[in-house]
């Protein structure tokens, strides 16, 4: 059993509040990400779990039991830092076996404890090798079976990848999911990738200027945003906003003005709004497909081949720019005049205070399966 519940929990320096009354319960066994822009706070949230940071108020509970006067080294948690801090005299074995050794564990089962580490890691060829002799990848590997041998309740990842290049960044995050799996662990991981928070999370936790800004699973954040703030950060390319007006307010829809002087029914609830009052359309890339008759008419100003998709970006008349996915086979060009169709059942609609508007179940367009991939628009 390892959970953490977080109860109001607020975090001043001085005169300035870095985490505003922050509350959230996580589960045994649940792998959360934090995730947010710099200066968000989300470092910040996780020292205070730790203990590294004094709360200003609110409480911290680990397996049920408060732990604000409880020292971080007696909290049975493991963090692993952005830096790997390994001790270069010191070869990988050693390295892993530091704080048992300052805990005072026998050395037989010291050493048994690394070995599994070890094991588990794929750091068995490396043991005997000291830090300058390995790889960024293979040396937070070390850093992380430092964090394993100690056994603790819960793991605390502060942005472990950053420091290292693209694709040892991918594999890393593949050997953290494997690792979460083989481990059964609870795991809180502080990132400002989006793409590392879609791939490693059960739980994303968005944060914004020190409040919660949406919790939820992956797929919920990308399909179901609260806001504008997190319909903007979870996705790459992120989502499509166009700036627009309400044309009509029906049962269970909204219709807005597009460009051109089309107009598009967006199956939500209306609530109080009527024609007239402006919104914000959302919609994806991969909700965008070329259609000769698409309402929306548009320039290619940029081209973006990716192999499996093709990202356009496209200029319409009224001077802003949508990025669609299209097919890696797409023959589109620079400069092509393209007309675009937004998938309506899966576009969004937020309010003037960038709210979202709530699924209109009611809508007959709600009960329609999505349309298959944008590749096959991309002709």
């Amino acid at each position: 059993m390892a959970t953490v519940k977080i109860v109001n929990v607020r975090k001043s320096f001085g005169e300035v509040e870095v985490i505003k009354g922050v509350s959230l319960e996580i589960a045994d066994r649940e792998f959360v990400v934090f995730v947010g822009p710099s200066g968000c706070g989300k470092s910040t949230l996780l020292r205070l779990i730790a203990g590294l940071e004094e709360m200003t108020s609110g409480d911290v509970f680990i397996d049920a039991v408060r732990m604000n006067d409880v020292a971080s080294a007696k909290r049975g948690l493991a963090m692993v830092f952005q830096s790997y801090a390994l001790y270069p005299h010191m070869n990988v074995a050693d390295n892993m076996a530091f704080s048992l050794r300052l805990a005072h564990v026998p050395k037989e089962e010291r050493d048994a404890k690394v070995r599994e580490t070890a094991r588990i890691l794929q750091l068995e060829p490396l043991l005997a090798r000291k830090p300058k002799e390995l790889s960024g990848g293979q040396r937070q590997r070390v850093a992380i079976g430092r964090a394993i041998v100690r056994n603790p309740k819960v793991f605390l990842f502060d942005e472990p990848l950053s420091n290292l290049d693209a694709a040892l960044r991918v594999q890393m995050r593949v050997e953290l999911t494997r690792l979460h799996d083989e481990l059964k662990a609870t795991m809180i991981y502080v990132t400002h990738d989006q793409i590392e928070a879609m791939t490693l999370a059960d739980k994303i936790v968005v944060l914004q200027a020190g409040a919660i800004e949406q919790v939820g699973s992956p797929l919920e954040l990308y399909h179901h945003p609260s806001n504008l703030f997190v319909a903007g950060f979870i996705g790459s390319p992120k989502m499509n906003f166009l700036r627009t007006t309400v044309t009509a307010a029906r049962e269970a829809a909204l219709a807005v003005a597009l460009t051109g002087g089309a107009e598009l029914e967006v199956p939500v609830d209306p609530g109080p709004l009527r024609a007239g009052r402006p919104v914000t359309l959302g919609v994806r890339p991969e909700q965008i497909a070329l259609s000769a008759d698409g309402p929306v008419p548009g320039e290619v100003l940029v081209v973006e081949r990716l192999g499996g998709a093709t990202y356009l970006h496209v200029k319409i008349e009224s001077g802003e720019m949508l990025v669609v996915q299209v097919s890696g086979e797409s023959p589109a060009r620079m400069h092509d005049r393209v007309r675009l169709e937004f998938d309506r059942e899966h576009c969004h609609l937020f309010d003037e205070a960038g709210l979202a508007l709530p699924r209109a179940s009611r809508h007959p367009l709600a009960d329609q399966k999505p349309r298959g991939g944008s590749g096959a628009a991309g002709g």
